[in-house]
């Protein structure tokens, strides 16, 4: 897609004119993904400001056919180091590369201090976070690979329900694999994270790595997972139960719930991302659990599993339309049990757009 990775670029260099430079070395394989389409573990990109005819684009010979595919549009080098070989590129064409930024939140010290020794003729100025501010609102293209990877997910677990898969005597590992698995079947390329499968009283521990324990009648079964389409990541988590539930059970999931459709509502275009955190805290709050929510209501999900924004107590920043993030509020109630319950979904004009569907009645199996 030449076309719609130029528009990316075209957008990078508003920032790039607001910032005061003429050229950005982007080193983040993620924005370079971005910006290029390509996918190898080793490139650079010096993107100029004054259009592609100067942006060029660096990796090493093993990725040269791959390169030539996905990098159809721009001026290709091969070389192993290639930040460095862009630079002396840059210092070359001093002229047109005064002031060069480059990505500082991705830079060592060490390796800052190798890109000074390269450019000798330039001025190298820090300049964090302008391709991270592009990807903080996604176009159509993106939402579709993410709504993509999580229908991926939503069929995993439906999946994984009709067949049997949660049952007593299993392991939260051995679900966990089958889990992952059956995303695989639905077109994931991989998992977004290691799977989340906390079982009894380690439902109430939010990252529970899964283990061997076997699940038990009366058991809460907390599934945190997502898959993977183009690079792109979903995040979904479902609580159910094992036999009928307690009376204890169905009130903190009704809680839960009830705090995740009110974030839902907040998720409008304008609002404050700690006034979105607090609607929902505030449901858990006056139920009587505001201590046991003990983690940020959501974060945004796109090329990375937990990106900018956050919703969060005391972070500031507003939501805008096309943003994509989650809303995940939770209970844990130690040496009981936990709940939690969440969606991804995109930031629209009137409602947001859900793109995890699986139910969020409470599941009884």
């Amino acid at each position: 897609m030449p076309d719609l990775h130029a528009s990316r670029r075209d957008a990078l260099r508003t920032l790039l004119n607001e910032s005061g430079v003429d050229a950005l070395l982007v080193t983040d394989l993620l924005n370079v993904r971005y910006l290029t389409g390509f996918t190898g573990s080793n490139a650079a990109l010096l993107v100029h400001g004054e259009g592609d005819k100067r942006t060029v684009f660096c990796t090493d010979g093993r990725y040269t056919t791959q390169a030539t595919a996905e990098v159809p549009d721009l001026e290709r080098i091969i070389e192993r180091e290639s930040a460095a070989a862009l630079l002396e590129r840059a210092t070359a064409q001093a002229a047109a590369h005064r002031r060069t930024g480059f990505e500082s939140q991705h830079v060592s010290v060490e390796t800052h201090d190798g890109f000074a020794r390269v450019a000798g003729g330039i001025e190298l100025t820090r300049a964090p976070g302008l391709v991270e501010r592009l990807r903080l609102v996604k176009d159509e293209t993106e939402i579709e690979a993410l709504r993509m990877a999580c229908a991926a997910a939503d069929r995993a677990l439906a999946g994984l329900l009709a067949h049997g898969g949660i049952r007593p005597g299993r392991t939260e590992r051995e679900v966990a694999r089958d889990l992952e698995n059956r995303m695989l079947d639905h077109g994931s390329a991989g998992p977004s994270f290691s799977s989340i499968v906390a079982a009894g009283p380690n439902s109430a521990i939010p990252h529970h790595r899964p283990a061997g324990r076997p699940l038990h009648a009366g058991d809460f079964v907390k599934l945190d997972f997502g898959a993977t389409v183009d690079g792109y990541h979903s995040d979904m988590t479902r609580t159910v139960v094992l036999g009928p539930p307690a009376g204890w059970q169905e009130e903190l999931y009704d809680l839960v719930r009830r705090a995740q459709e009110t974030g839902l509502e907040a998720s409008l275009p304008g609002q404050e991302v700690a006034d979105v955190d607090l609607a929902a805290r505030r449901v858990i709050e006056h139920g009587g659990h505001g201590e046991e929510f003990s983690h940020g209501l959501g974060h945004g999900v796109g090329l990375q599993v937990h990106e900018a924004p956050r919703l969060a107590k005391n972070v500031a920043g507003t939501l805008a339309v096309g943003m994509t993030v989650t809303v995940e509020p939770g209970v844990y109630l130690a040496g009981r049990g936990g709940v939690r319950i969440e969606d991804t979904l995109v930031v629209r004009d009137a409602d947001p757009e859900l793109l995890t569907l699986s139910s969020k009645e409470l599941v009884v199996v």
